[in-house]
């Protein structure tokens, strides 16, 4: 078993830090309690430092760091699925966008502001950082050997939830270990510009990648290599610079260059690849390979109570006693993303025609990547070919949403990574944040943009031919016919090669619609889906993507009353 996650149990039991686990229910007695003198110790420092490192781990369906509900529902990747609208109805408000208000504790019957708790958690997080970073700051060097080491750590986490919240909220409060309890009472979402949060954000993943080593000993703690690959990714956001209203006004070309010196650099370093086979990144048994940057450490049987395995996916299994599954058929594949894996005579993406037609298995060739991402009809489920997906059988609402499943994020049912809480199944497989395949992306997308298409090419293609080699596993599900671009002849084409590629490549990964947003095109890519997507599913009607308000989350209705109305809402809320 993973290190680290042996290190975090016995650190946490040590400690008493309590989890919500899977229960997601904080109403069980503690078995003991310790006060904040007890724990914070220079002796316990490494211990709070994977504590802080557990809460990465600690998330729920209701408060995922998988983005599947805010980074594919809305955008037109996945339907929310499950048994209807009121099933998790803030979920279902996302994919229509204008429901979407800044106290979401009054969607009937969900009684829980899904925005709001996923911002507590993000700085509960925060807090556990805050607090370990203040111990280290108060305690002599001498006493802390590593306390340099410790103190990148823990700004690398920090980072981590803090570019969670900025991506999802864009204002946000700054809140760090240098600030009096006044301080934080009197702190703003909006004392720091756009422009000053994302260097705020880029320092803590700067200090880990000029003091932390190459390679960690235990899986799964942060790097040099993953604090570059994280700074590089704050960089290319912050590079689209945003007016108040989030239109992308200028791209910085210095912040491109910086990517693209850092993606260099994690090149050089030799310690990533990609994975011969595509599938690789979605299997249990191949998890932490070469190309895993950074990933969520899932684990079952490791001394908390639920523990800490893949509880945002909780919901998304096939339904029915004979897929093998318990529950609950929620994240289900849209056809337009479906559509977008069929290719043309040359192999290459429909850019503009991809979704006049619905995919047919029989007659449509397509990307291999689609078999790796989406479990559909007759198809083996996890490249298991004597375990056929049963179509609407295996749904929960076909008639509203269809009976696609996203598999990604699933194993074999069979697999000795399962567990489970009642009827939701879990699984010890890790969450992937991100591979190494975004961060070599990141490169293309930023010579793109600084008028080196000509760079960006072999990159794409890099891509493209390790997906083209990727079918072994899929049992000749499809028909598929993928290859490479010859050449870009203009940026334009360059830009749409690179885009779309994100879109397969990264599939239901949860990281689409923050990609729209960055690029400045959610609004006109999010109109193209519903213009078709709402004749097939008629529960999108009236759905409706508002310009310079939808491309954020509200600040949550209860952080605004708590703060006494120093917090500032987004526009248009």
């Amino acid at each position: 078993m993973k290190r680290v996650t042996q290190l975090l149990a016995s650190s946490l039991v040590a400690l008493s830090v309590a989890s919500c686990g899977g229960s997601d229910q904080l109403d069980t007695a503690p078995q003991a309690v310790l006060t904040e003198e007890q724990v914070a110790t220079a002796e316990n420092v490494d211990a709070l430092v994977i504590a802080a490192y557990s809460y990465i781990g600690n998330d729920h369906y209701t408060a995922p760091n998988f983005l599947w509900p805010t980074g594919n529902l809305r955008a037109g990747d996945a339907h929310k699925g499950g048994n209807g609208p009121s099933d998790i109805f803030a979920y279902h408000a996302l994919s229509l966008y204008e429901p979407l208000v800044p106290d979401m504790e009054s969607f009937p019957p969900d009684l829980i502001d899904l925005n709001d708790k996923k911002w507590t958690r993000n700085y509960t997080g925060i807090s556990r950082v805050n607090a370990a970073l203040k111990i280290i700051n108060e305690t002599p060097a001498a006493e802390l050997p590593n306390g340099n080491l410790q103190s990148a750590e823990l700004r690398f986490i920090r980072g981590f939830f803090y570019f969670d919240l900025k991506i999802h909220h864009k204002h946000i409060p700054w809140i760090d270990e240098t600030m009096t309890q006044e301080d934080i009472l009197s702190a703003s979402n909006r004392d720091l510009t756009d422009q000053q949060l994302w260097d705020k954000i880029a320092e803590d993943f700067r200090v880990g990648a000029e003091t932390l080593p190459d390679v960690q000993v235990d899986v799964g703690r942060a790097s040099a290599l993953s604090a570059k690959a994280f700074l590089a990714k704050t960089l290319l956001y912050q590079a689209y610079e945003q007016d108040d209203l989030h239109n992308v006004v200028n791209i910085n070309q210095d912040k491109l260059n910086e990517v693209v010196a850092l993606v260099d650099e994690i090149e050089a370093s030799g310690v990533f690849s990609l994975a011969e086979d595509y599938a690789e990144n979605f299997l249990f048994e191949f998890e932490n390979g070469q190309e895993s940057v950074f990933a969520i450490q899932r684990s079952l049987n490791d001394g908390s109570p639920d523990g800490r395995g893949s509880w945002p996916s909780a919901l998304n299994a096939p339904i029915s006693s004979e897929s093998g599954f318990g529950c609950c058929g929620f994240h289900v594949p849209t056809e337009n993303f479906v559509n977008a894996f069929k290719t043309d005579q040359d192999g290459l993406p429909q850019f503009d025609s991809y979704n006049d037609a619905n995919y047919r298995v029989e007659t449509d060739y397509v990307d291999p990547r689609l078999d790796h991402t989406v479990a559909m009809e007759g198809k083996p489920f996890k490249y298991d070919e004597n375990y056929i997906h049963g179509g609407d059988s295996w749904a929960r609402a076909p008639a509203i949403y269809g009976n696609f499943n996203a598999i990604k994020d699933m194993e074999n049912p069979e697999c000795d990574c399962r567990g489970a809480n009642g009827p939701f199944p879990i699984f010890s497989l890790n969450t992937p944040i991100i591979r190494y395949s975004d961060v070599l992306l990141w490169k293309a997308e930023a010579l793109i943009e600084l008028d080196r298409f000509a760079e960006a090419l072999p990159i794409i293609n890099r891509i493209r031919e390790r997906a083209a080699n990727s079918t072994e596993r899929l049992n000749n599900a499809s028909l598929y016919r993928i290859s490479t671009y010859t050449a870009f002849t203009s940026k334009q084409q360059a830009r749409q090669a690179l885009r779309f590629e994100r879109r397969l490549e990264l599939g239901l990964e949860g990281h689409r619609f923050f990609d729209l947003v960055r690029w400045g095109i959610a609004k006109e890519t999010i109109d193209s889906y519903l213009s078709v997507e709402q004749s097939r599913k008629p529960y999108l009607v009236d759905a409706k993507f508002t310009k310079n308000k939808h491309e954020y989350l509200p600040i949550p209705n209860q952080q605004i009353n708590l703060s006494g109305g120093i917090y500032i809402q987004n526009p248009g809320y």
